[in-house]
Formats: C-alpha cells, structure tokens, sequence
C-alpha cells in the first residue's frame, strides 16, 4: 500500500478513533497456525509438464507429499508457476489417479487391471516384434543403415539431459529413425 498524507491521516484518525472505543489495540495478540511444511523433508525438482524447466519445492514427510510450491530461488520460474504447475500436488496426491497398468483386449470393451511385469513384458515384446519385422539392414543403394521405420518416440520434458542422453542412445540402439520430443511438438 503506498502511504499518502491523506491515507496517513485516515488510518491515524481510525487508530484514534478506536482508541477512545475503549479497545486497546496493544493487547490484542495474533495467533498463527503451525506451517504445514514444519519439519517437512524439502526437495527441489523441475515441474513435468512442459519444458520450460520450472522449478518446484516438493516438501515430504514420512514419505508423502504434503506440498508443493513454485521455488522462488529458481532462475526460470523465479517462485511462480503455471495452472499446469501449480496443480502438481495432485499427481501425488490423488485418489482418482490410476496405480496399475490397465489393458483392454483386441475387441473388447472392458479395461481390466494386469500387473506392471505383464505390461512391460507385452510393450516390449510388440517394439521387438515390429523392429525385426520391419529392420532394413541396407538401403537401395547398398549402404548400411540399420534402421526401422515401424516404431516412433516422443519423449518427455520431464527427462533431464543425462536420462534424455541414455533414452537416445537406447533408442538408436534399436534402429529408430522417428524420434520426437514433446517440447518440439
């Protein structure tokens, strides 16, 4: 608030007026809640929506999220975040959200529940299945390339440059041409 001559002299006549109400100002004590966040672990990390980079004050206790904040030390985001951002306390902290792997058969219109080893031995099966399937050791003109054109990527902003480096080298590894990241699209 800026203080003017005027707004000075209307908060000092307020004072004075409450003053000889009787009530004394000077005796009334304000009372403030604990923190939520008091001996609350305290974590930066960078928001996983897009990739911007901003970043977040995630305090745990007892292993559970209890909060998270724009961090105001961060030289992105400087403490502010986007409605994205700023809801990512529900990722964490969600009744509704999904904790298993959910599969829906070939013609089927029911999604049932299946364990993370069958989810992630039937993902990996199919990308060797449509890699050999599809892998050109040469090209017209004779020249190696080795390569599949029958599986795509789009990565994530949420990776770091090292992870972003091994998932590269991963994916190349299998031959694949079409790799796209999320921060492009």
């Amino acid at each position: 608030m800026e203080v003017t001559r005027r707004t000075f002299l209307r908060l000092t006549g307020a004072t004075v007026f409450v003053g000889g109400l009787g009530l004394n100002i000077a005796s009334v004590r304000a009372e403030a809640l604990p923190l939520k966040t008091l001996y609350a672990t305290e974590t930066t990390t960078i928001c996983p929506y897009c990739a911007v980079g901003c970043g977040i004050i995630v305090h745990t206790r007892n292993g559970k999220v209890i909060n998270t904040e724009g961090d105001p030390d961060h030289p992105i985001n400087e403490g502010s975040l986007c409605p994205k951002g700023g809801s990512l306390y529900q990722i964490a902290v969600n009744d509704a959200r999904l904790t298993t792997p959910l599969y829906r058969a070939p013609g089927s219109d029911k999604w049932e529940a299946v364990s993370w080893e069958w989810a992630l031995d039937e993902v990996a099966k199919r990308i060797v299945k449509s890699r050999n399937e599809s892998f050109t050791r040469t090209n017209d003109k004779g020249q190696v390339v080795n390569r599949t054109t029958a599986v795509a990527s789009v990565g994530s902003a949420a990776m770091d440059n090292e992870e972003c480096y091994v998932y590269q080298k991963f994916l190349r590894g299998l031959g694949l041409v079409y790799i796209e990241h999320q921060a492009r699209i």
